[in-house]
């Protein structure tokens, strides 16, 4: 009896594909978040935090949810923390990263350091999920097959909220930018949701940067003095679009405008990737947990460097690979679908590998919806009415896995 149960193990043995036996051995996976060093932004409110490690508690976050998967399917998940000194180059520095074998990055980078370190993630084989750089020309005519957005595009999140406005029947927009070039770029995405939706930019205005005291005794009053007559001579409009990524004037807009008229853009109404305010499908959960494990609330930063991390992952747990080649066919493929606590998959385009997603529309305390709006669709998904849709990008990254 004994002998024929020990042939029939021996012959389960042999029909047990090679590829299992194989994922018996631990599997590393090591991620590498890579940043350069900023000054951190002042925001304009003392009850807003100064936040000098945005992102790298959302990729660390990450790391410990893909760690309890991985115990299960004995994967070794491994993060290692490059930030680059101010000032230095970030080229020199992803060079050396290269050198020791890193070849998956969830990148925190502006968009020129982006594009100087894409180069030689191509050349290296290597896979860039990039989690800060809004440019819409990186996904629409300079594009690498290195380089996975998570991060929305600004037409992601201006359309996004010209989609609300629609809703809302509010056609008319007063557009307010400020001085410094991220701010016109932003005001750009705008102009191009108005032109998209049928909306009317009835003026536009600059609020220069003049470098003067953010907070002052007497800092109120001249707030209150100056912007009703800043916004006196503008034609009968809906709302006001402030685009102030710099953080320099948009929260003194609301209740400050010479006519009684709601804020959205970079104040008031806010379209944005995560909002601490978020609570559906689960958000709360992904809330409490990062508090705990940051101290803090969690920042747009640290929730697209967690999704970057979790899309990692989620390939390697369904693909049973390292290897970065397998990875980016897996991200890029219908297969690949990750939960995000936002109601629906996320994925990516294949045309230039930015992430589809909701956007969130919220107030400082309170979530006020969610767009694709529901008479928004699409032939592939409303999430592609979001951003620059194919026709509209330059970039074919994949050619043959386009829809």
């Amino acid at each position: 009896m004994w002998r024929l149960v020990l042939q029939g193990a021996l012959l389960a043995m042999a029909l047990v594909p090679a590829t299992l036996v194989a994922q018996t051995a631990p599997l590393e996976i090591p991620l590498t978040f890579f940043a350069t060093g900023t000054q951190p932004r002042l925001p304009l409110s003392l009850a807003e935090p100064v936040l000098e490690d945005e992102g790298l508690q959302g990729a660390r976050l990450g790391l410990e949810d893909n760690r309890t998967t991985g115990r299960f399917l004995k994967h070794d998940y491994r993060l290692s923390e490059r930030v680059v000194p101010r000032g230095a180059d970030p080229r020199a520095a992803f060079a050396e990263a290269l050198e020791t074998g890193e070849r998956l990055f969830v990148a925190h980078l502006p968009a020129d350091a982006l594009l100087a370190v894409a180069p030689l993630a191509e050349e290296a084989g290597a896979v860039i999920l990039s989690t800060r750089a809004e440019d819409d020309r990186l996904r629409t005519e300079q594009c690498s097959t290195a380089v996975f957005h998570v991060a929305p595009s600004r037409a992601m999140k201006a359309d996004a909220l010209a989609q609300y406005l629609l809703w809302k029947r509010w056609r008319s927009w007063l557009l307010v930018y400020g001085s410094h070039p991220a701010d016109a770029l932003l005001a750009e995405a705008y102009r191009r949701a108005a032109t998209r939706y049928g909306a009317k930019i009835v003026a536009e205005k600059v609020f220069e940067d003049t470098g003067g005291a953010r907070r002052t005794d007497s800092g109120h009053v001249q707030v209150q003095r100056q912007l009703p007559v800043f916004t006196q001579d503008a034609p009968e409009h809906d709302i006001v679009l402030a685009a102030d990524e710099s953080d320099v004037f948009a929260e003194y807009l609301p209740y400050n405008g010479w006519l009684p008229r709601p804020v959205a853009g970079s104040a008031g109404l806010v379209p944005s990737a995560w909002s601490r305010v978020h609570e559906q499908w689960g958000g709360t959960q992904l809330q409490r947990r990062f508090e705990a494990f940051a101290g803090r609330p969690m920042a747009e930063g640290d929730y697209n460097a967690w999704t970057a991390v979790r899309a990692f992952g989620e390939a390697v747990t369904r693909t049973g690979s390292a290897d970065p080649a397998e990875l980016r066919a897996y991200l890029l493929s219908d297969a690949f679908q990750l939960g995000a606590f936002k109601g629906q998959a996320l994925s990516f385009r294949s045309w230039n590998q930015q992430m589809r997603q909701p956007i969130l529309l919220v107030t400082p305390r309170m979530l006020v919806s969610v767009s694709p709006q529901d008479q928004f669709l699409h032939r592939r998904t409303p999430l592609d009415t979001l951003g620059h849709d194919e026709p509209e990008s330059r970039c074919r990254l994949n050619p043959e896995e386009a829809p």
